[in-house]
Parts: structure tokens; C-alpha cells; sequence
């Protein structure tokens, strides 16, 4: 028989230990995973060379990148903060519209897909930032960009028109071709 009593707590552990001041401080974004999900492309976007630096400081230090790497976290917190400020300053109501619809349908995104458009519109228009998904074939219609959905529980209204950004080359606010499949 073992002599030590089992003891279990079921409360929250904090720990209070102040953090090395070599470590900037920032506050935490403070959102749930609807809206983060909705503005994962524009935190994308924006904070890529953050993410990179903090990706490859990980990849240096493995096993041990949390701590190592907790100068790079912190400045991809503070440049997701300041997307998801500059969103609710510019695209409030196209915001709230659009993570409200995930957090309705479960995070299915192509339920949203209208609001989507609407908020892909608002954030090019406002901060200059695409939705783009990495590694898009190019001659292949992006998901978000398709008007049949063929999971949604409804289909999507015909006057609805998904929003794409201008090229370089200055072309309207068309649509590519559709592929044949959808999802």
C-alpha cells in the first residue's frame, strides 16, 4: 500500500510568475473561435512574416520553442490584435454577420458563404487585404468563390455575387470561371 493520501484539486491553477522583461508583454486577442475563424485569412495576410519568424524559431528550437519562442508569439499576438481592431473599426456589421453565421453553423463556412462575400468586399475596400487561399491552382475556381455549395442547408439566393478582388492587371469585380466540381 502506497503511504502518501491521493489528494485532487479541481480548481484552476494560475501561475504567477512575472515573465522575464527580455518578454514583451501584449493582452491576448480576448475572441472566440468564430470570429478568429472569419478573419483567419486577414490575420493571415497581414502577419505572415510574424508567423514565419515564429514558425522558424519552433523549427529551431525543438522541444523547447514555447519558451524559446515566446518574443515571436507575442508579436503575432499583437498584429492579430491590431487586424481584428482594424475589422471591427472598418467591417463591424459585415464582421459580427459573418462569424455570428459560423458560430450558428457549427463553423461550417460554406453556410456563410454570402456574408463571406460581403465581408471579403468590405476588408479589400477598407484595409487592402485578399482572401487568398494558399497554393490555389490557377485554373481552378477557389472554394469560397463558388456559388453552388453543395453541403448547405440552402442554397445560395441567385442575386448573390461573390466578391473578387481587382488584379493587378485591373480587371472588374468578375467572377473566374467555374470549375466542374464544387463543394
Amino acid at each position: 500500500m502506497a503511504s502518501r493520501i491521493p489528494q485532487f484539486n479541481q480548481q484552476v491553477l494560475y501561475d504567477t510568475t512575472p515573465l522575464p522583461d527580455s518578454i514583451p508583454k501584449v493582452k491576448e486577442l480576448g475572441a472566440s473561435s468564430a470570429p478568429l475563424m472569419s478573419a483567419a485569412y486577414f490575420i493571415g495576410a497581414r502577419c505572415r512574416d510574424y508567423n514565419d519568424d515564429f514558425m522558424q524559431c519552433k523549427n529551431e528550437n525543438p522541444g523547447k520553442g514555447e519558451f524559446e519562442c515566446l518574443k515571436e508569439g507575442r508579436r503575432v499576438t499583437r498584429c492579430a490584435r491590431s487586424v481584428i481592431a482594424d475589422i471591427n473599426k472598418s467591417c463591424l456589421e459585415e464582421f459580427r454577420k459573418h462569424w455570428t453565421c459560423l458560430e450558428d453553423n457549427n463553423q461550417q463556412l460554406w453556410q456563410c458563404r454570402p456574408a463571406e462575400w460581403k465581408l471579403n468586399k468590405c476588408v479589400f475596400e477598407n484595409l487592402g487585404l485578399k482572401k487568398e487561399i494558399p497554393d490555389q491552382p490557377p485554373n481552378v475556381t477557389p472554394v469560397h468563390l463558388r456559388k453552388q455549395m453543395i453541403y448547405a442547408h440552402w442554397p445560395i439566393p441567385r442575386s448573390a455575387e461573390p466578391f473578387v478582388p481587382p488584379t493587378q492587371t485591373g480587371d472588374s469585380n468578375k467572377a473566374p470561371a467555374v470549375a466542374s466540381s464544387s463543394s
